[in-house]
């Protein structure tokens, strides 16, 4: 009989915050069996600004999950955002030593372990230290060394580290409500484990997801993680310069650029015919509501592009770029990217979900069902952790209560 675990994500945004169960066989992808999405407070940019009001958020989020799944979350992955996560590429380097020259799992160790000892400041927290590729006596783009004869092992890794108090407030808030937090995942990693291709990964592609508070890209080329960063604007600054530009209420404003909003608006060529648009009393012009949020997300597009480390970006991701996120919900996304950027351009959302998954199939929810899928991933893992036997013991309880249930 295959074994069941149950894993759990946690996406804290800055407008939603969505708490998702599911069952994970041995071999086998997340069926979902819980989703509770709750109204963010006490979030802005990413970042935790009042943690009560933010504990609570999260409190119902998962209250709703655990309510629809008749399960308890006792632990879960957790997602990382904001301005203050960054990135670098660095190397690692080891001898092999032995008689025989073969490289051995030991040898992966100890090469990460060289690569992650780099310089970061006290306020500082190590997120991931991700490898990209490793070489065998300078034979570069080997994935998988072990087994291979050599007397050097070198790897590149990618490696993220984040301010040290923004993780501790996070951790703070979900601890508080009597959940472990299983792995601390940055949201881009998440979001494209369920919104990209491997083939995009190899071939090379930005993914871009624009949330409430914040447009997280990622870079992947040669099948790995490349540059990833951190953009502190999205959907709110689009719902804000609609609300000060026609002088609306901030939730007016956000009804409107949600049900009327377009990127790439039908009026083109007959600006003088276009329609007037209202919401709860609040009448304004369609034209200039579509202009407002055009101008702003043309300045997202470039501003992605600006990210990028390399000018030449045509040649560096000839896949283009993936909009995800629930910012790229906007009518015509795709098309103008298409038209500003000169590259391929469409808009993801998760496809590769099963149970009660229907609302998740929208690029709003990118980052919460790749954190599941991370989790699903990483799941085997945790067993020989160090420091997971409490973890263990939790699950052993989780399962005798299901048991007798």
């Amino acid at each position: 009989m295959k074994r069941r675990n149950v894993v759990a994500s946690i996406d804290v945004g800055t407008t939603k915050i969505c708490t998702i169960l599911a069952d994970v066989s041995d071999g086998g992808s997340p069926r979902v069996v819980g989703v509770g999405v709750a109204p963010s407070r006490g979030l802005h940019k990413g970042l935790v600004v009042n943690i009560n009001e933010a504990r609570e958020s999260i409190r119902d989020s998962v209250r709703k999950a655990e309510q629809t799944s008749d399960y308890k979350l006792e632990s879960a992955y957790v997602g990382v955002t904001g301005r203050h996560v960054a990135s670098m590429n660095n190397r690692g380097v080891v001898a092999i030593t032995r008689n025989d020259r073969v490289v051995r799992p030991d040898d992966l160790k100890r090469v990460l372990a060289t690569a992650q000892s780099v310089k970061t400041a006290g306020d500082r927290k190590l997120l991931h230290v991700i490898p990209r590729s490793y070489a065998v006596d300078g034979q570069p783009g080997v994935k998988n060394p072990v087994g291979m004869h050599g007397f050097r092992l070198d790897v590149e890794t990618h490696v993220i580290t984040a301010a040290v108090t923004s993780v501790q407030n996070l951790v703070k808030c979900i601890r508080s409500i009597g959940i472990d937090i299983e792995d601390l995942v940055l949201e881009p990693l998440a979001s494209s484990e369920a919104i990209l291709t491997e083939d995009e990964k190899q071939v090379g592609v930005i993914m871009a997801d624009i949330g409430g508070g914040t447009t997280d890209v990622a870079v992947f080329r040669e099948g790995s993680i490349w540059h990833t960063s951190i953009l502190p604007v999205a959907g709110y600054q689009l719902t804000r310069d609609v609300a000060i530009g026609l002088g609306l209420p901030f939730e007016i404003a956000e009804e409107m650029k949600k049900k009327y909003g377009s990127v790439m608006p039908v009026y083109e060529g007959q600006a003088d015919t276009a329609p007037a648009i209202s919401q709860d009393g609040h009448g304004v012009s369609y034209q200039d509501l579509c202009d407002i949020i055009r101008a702003r997300v043309e300045e997202v597009l470039k501003l992605i592009l600006l990210e990028m480390p390399n000018s030449d970006y045509e040649a560096l991701v000839p896949a283009g770029l993936v909009l995800t996120g629930g910012s790229s919900n906007l009518s015509g996304m795709a098309a103008m990217g298409r038209e500003i950027l000169r590259l391929p351009v469409r808009v993801g959302a998760p496809t590769d979900v099963h149970g009660i998954a229907d609302v998740l199939r929208d690029p709003a929810y990118s980052t919460s069902v790749g954190l599941l899928l991370w989790g699903a991933k990483h799941e085997g893992k945790k067993h020989w952790r160090s420091g997971m036997f409490g973890g263990a013991l939790n699950r052993l309880a989780s399962q005798l209560r299901k048991l007798f249930h």
